[in-house]
């Protein structure tokens, strides 16, 4: 019976990180370049169980009429012992595009991340919402820089009336080429890139940027990949599992409290 508590408790547990991941994913369906996440949840090695009071004892429960089945515990199965959450894995699906007519406004059709300068070191972003700081600089929402090929930070010239930018980040202004951004992909492995928060990605070890194959679409922003009905239906869904959890504990508790107070009671 503490095998079933642990058991029904671990899965709670598990739907509970789940559900924290699913209402992630609804609070940011309207965030620019958002990715959703997925709870990887994985069982616990199963548990072989064995009879180990019977085998070869006299009177035991295995023997009858001379028939035994011998002095090795019989097997009666295996015993799972609940599940976890092995990974929160990032869904880099592409999301839909939006027309702004900002010309500053970047959206990526494809793979591929702009660069961006914060105090933690440069960070990578699908969020392209940029703008034109007061001293010329192209920065993110958050005030950071967003960085060209050359890991410096753009400045669009004073007085500038247009500005264009290309599939692959040539920023031209007036027509005169000014600067390209640095426009990368780390792959094949998209695990290459962790999650750090305000839509920006952090490289793991040894992970190394390469051109990116995707393309940047001016005057667009690239939206949220999250469906709120699907994540709705898996929210309702994880209530029911954890529900069905709860329900577990509750018996096992009941079926422990009789077996200590009236199973065990003497006279």
């Amino acid at each position: 019976m503490w095998r079933g508590l642990y058991t029904a408790a671990a899965g709670m547990i598990t739907e509970t990180k789940r559900t924290d991941t699913i209402a992630n994913n609804l609070a940011n369906s309207s965030t620019t370049g958002y990715k959703r996440d997925d709870a990887v949840n994985q069982e616990f090695a199963p548990m072989l169980i064995r009879r180990i009071n019977d085998g070869g004892i006299e009177n035991d429960v295995t023997s009858f009429k001379g028939f035994s089945l011998g002095t090795n515990p019989p097997v009666v199965g295996t015993l799972g012992l609940g599940s976890y959450i092995s990974e929160i894995a990032t869904d880099h699906s592409q999301g839909s595009l939006q027309t702004t007519g900002n010309p500053l406004d970047l959206a990526i059709a494809g793979d591929g991340y702009f660069a961006v300068q914060t105090p933690q070191g440069v960070r990578y972003t699908r969020d392209g919402n940029f703008y034109r700081s007061s001293t010329g600089q192209l920065q993110t929402v958050n005030g950071q820089a967003v960085l060209d090929d050359q890991g410096r930070p753009i400045t669009i010239p004073a007085g500038t009336t247009t500005i264009s930018i290309a599939a692959k980040g040539e920023i031209f202004a007036d027509n005169q080429r000014i600067a390209r951004l640095q426009f990368v992909q780390f792959g094949p492995d998209r695990r290459a890139l962790l999650k750090q928060g305000n839509s920006l990605y952090f490289p793991q070890a040894g992970a190394q940027p390469q051109p990116a194959a995707g393309e940047i679409q001016q005057g667009m922003l690239e939206n949220s990949n999250t469906n709120v009905v699907s994540e709705m239906v898996n929210l309702i869904n994880n209530y029911r599992i954890y529900e069905a959890g709860s329900k577990a504990v509750t018996s096992q508790d009941a079926m422990l409290d009789k077996s200590v107070n009236d199973v065990g009671r003497l006279g």
